[in-house]
């Protein structure tokens, strides 16, 4: 279960000092949240998906796929991990420390310890703050939830084994090579 630690308000300047210490540390709202490091299967899926995703996007110049641990700053009170991260190129948000700004699409790998806040709290946070696409992988059930971004809210896609991203046409993700 994620740990959430009672705080005041934390920003970006508290992140910066909470300790290297193999856990995933994150503020959302103010809040500090913690995670344990993921399980090895739960890493597997991030890098099957990320290699898709960087072979469509990253090798062919479009914009950068980044892995976890990255810091994406969405503002001074909203500091998160994602597992992946995409950022179109003409999207000029990252920087040599961190993301700063909104991605064009970021990815959650569920884990029994991150799953409320996953499916709950961050896909409020990545809503309201303009996030185009979200999706929560459930690597353990073998299911992808596509959330598109349309008039300020989420819509769920419906897709079979092959997930077409909805900001580049030509970019699918084949969930048969992930699994």
């Amino acid at each position: 279960m994620s740990a959430r630690i009672a705080s005041q308000h934390l920003t970006y300047a508290d992140y910066v000092c909470f300790p290297e210490d193999g856990k995933r540390h994150e503020i959302i709202g103010g809040d500090h949240y913690m995670n344990p490091a993921p399980s090895t299967y739960h890493q597997y899926v991030s890098r099957r998906l990320q290699f898709q995703l960087y072979s469509l996007i990253e090798l062919k110049g479009l914009g950068s796929v980044i892995d976890a641990p990255v810091d994406v700053q969405l503002s001074e009170i909203d500091i998160v991990q994602p597992d992946l991260v995409v950022v179109l190129t003409e999207n000029r948000i990252i920087t040599p420390s961190k993301v700063k700004g909104r991605p064009d699409h970021l990815i959650e790998i569920l884990s029994p310890s991150s799953q409320s806040n996953d499916q709950v709290l961050k896909r409020k946070l990545y809503e309201r703050v303009g996030v185009g696409e979200y999706w929560i992988v459930d690597p353990f059930e073998h299911q992808l939830e596509q959330l598109v971004l349309e008039q300020g809210g989420y819509v769920a896609r419906e897709h079979g084994d092959i997930v077409t991203v909805s900001y580049l046409a030509d970019v699918t993700v084949d969930l048969n090579s992930v699994w």
